[in-house]
């Protein structure tokens, strides 16, 4: 049986918690450049796993708000801004659904994790419901291709990699997300990377504890896969190892000062 996305992060909340893909990244200083005129006292990170980026914000809001769905990811959050020193609060929730009054936050942010959520709209709904008037909503994420054929190539490894994968979204598609939820997009940066100079593929599924026929069935996609649709995807093959970039857009957008 397939595991729900809770459970397989529960079980590697630990792993997420030492990933140098998660903890550090240009992305997250990138994102912090764009919200640098934005008030920042009040942040709620959605799905954030062990805080990475929440703690980013360490210094800054007087107000850090985790949600998760996992709770080990919300325990690994709480060590880590406790071993840091940062006043945070955490709230078990799926991020379709979260149990906070509107218009709570000045940012709302999240960062590697939408492409789990089964209804992304009414994420992104949420995200937009408990961000102030005139605040700011923000998104790190896997990035889709335009390209079918890449596209299908990307989900497939993807899937192998994590089965609770659900889908790797185009700039398109993320940019009816938010002004479909009366955002009004002030920025989307496309083919972004999480690691500059990627990851070993092995690497990759430590993390994301891939069992090894999937691992195995991941390098025999990218073996017969031509060079075009490598380089088309970003993906670097190094004496005979690939090396996975970890592709990413940001998108940030501004909810309307009436509400």
């Amino acid at each position: 049986m397939i595991p729900s996305a809770r459970e397989h992060f529960d079980a590697i909340a630990g792993q997420y918690a030492a990933s140098e893909v998660h903890a550090n990244s240009p992305t997250i200083r990138r994102l912090h450049e764009l919200l640098a005129s934005q008030p920042l006292d009040s942040v709620c990170d959605m799905a954030c796993g062990p805080g990475h980026l929440a703690l980013s914000f360490a210094g800054k809001a007087a107000r850090i708000v985790g949600v998760d769905a996992a709770p080990n990811m919300l325990r690994q959050f709480e060590r880590l801004a406790k071993e840091r020193g940062v006043k945070v609060e955490t709230v078990h929730a799926y991020a379709e659904s979260v149990p906070l009054p509107s218009d709570s936050f000045e940012v709302v942010v999240s960062r590697l994790a939408p492409h789990h959520f089964r209804d992304v709209a009414k994420a992104i709904g949420e995200m937009a419901r408990l961000t102030e008037p005139g605040g700011g909503v923000a998104v790190i994420d896997l990035e889709g291709d335009e390209n079918p054929v890449l596209d299908e190539l990307n989900h497939k490894i993807e899937v192998l990699h994590d089965p609770s994968h659900v889908q790797s979204y185009t700039a398109a598609r993320w940019r009816d997300f938010f002004e479909g939820n009366g955002l009004a997009v002030e920025a989307l940066e496309s083919k972004q990377t999480e690691l500059p100079g990627g990851l070993t593929l092995q690497r990759w599924c430590e993390i994301g504890n891939t069992p090894p026929e999937a691992q195995s069935e991941i390098r025999a996609l990218l073996a017969a896969a031509s060079r075009e649709h490598l380089t088309g995807l970003g993906i670097q093959q190094q004496s005979g190892a690939f090396r996975i970039p970890v592709r990413t857009l940001i998108m940030l957008g501004r909810k309307s000062q009436t509400g």
